[in-house]
């Protein structure tokens, strides 16, 4: 899986004028399924996504501007807005692309893309997050005020291969720590 992670002060999505998701402060995530991902993938940037470690410690704090993680918030404050972008599987490398127009061939079909997204949100709302989001396969007008700036991109296919598969771990001697 891809993801672009944003922190931001607010952020929502609409479908036809209407709004269908929207946060406060929190993480927008864009996401899109690539082919041959499983459940790991879903697992790994399920755990990820709340352990980032991307906000300023408190007020006056001396850990510095980027100590405290979603998880470290009390629940309601641990806000997502996950929407599918399967645009992020766009390939312009040689031989894959003509011209200018992107290739989307290594992004996952449409209804297995749309199962593990929504499992995806199931996990991170499971994992004690305040979860909305977008509406598979429609055209979505995103809005948001990126905090920071901060935006990072991720992909589970870059995650380590050590036998930690903990993306919280914070042991030196095991790859994948926060």
């Amino acid at each position: 899986m891809r993801a672009v992670v944003q922190r931001v002060s607010r952020g929502s999505v609409e479908v036809d004028g209407q709004v269908v998701g929207a946060i406060d402060a929190g993480l927008v995530v864009l996401v899109c399924a690539m082919e041959g991902d499983t459940d790991a993938d879903v697992a790994w940037l399920a755990a990820k996504l709340p352990a980032l470690r991307i906000w300023p410690d408190a007020v006056g704090g001396t850990g510095g501007p980027m100590q405290l993680a979603l998880a470290d918030f009390e629940p309601a404050r641990r806000q997502l807005l996950v929407i599918s972008q399967f645009t992020l599987s766009a390939d312009l490398g040689p031989g894959i692309s003509k011209g200018n127009r992107p290739a989307f061939t290594r992004a996952m079909a449409p209804g297995p893309a749309e199962a593990m997204v929504a499992d995806l949100m199931t996990r991170l709302a499971g994992a004690g997050c305040v979860v909305a989001g977008g509406r598979f396969g429609a055209h979505m007008a995103v809005s948001l005020v990126n905090d920071g700036p901060v935006t990072l991109w991720l992909d589970t296919r870059r995650r380590p291969t050590s036998t930690s598969t903990d993306p919280t771990s914070t042991d030196p001697t095991q790859k994948g720590g926060a």
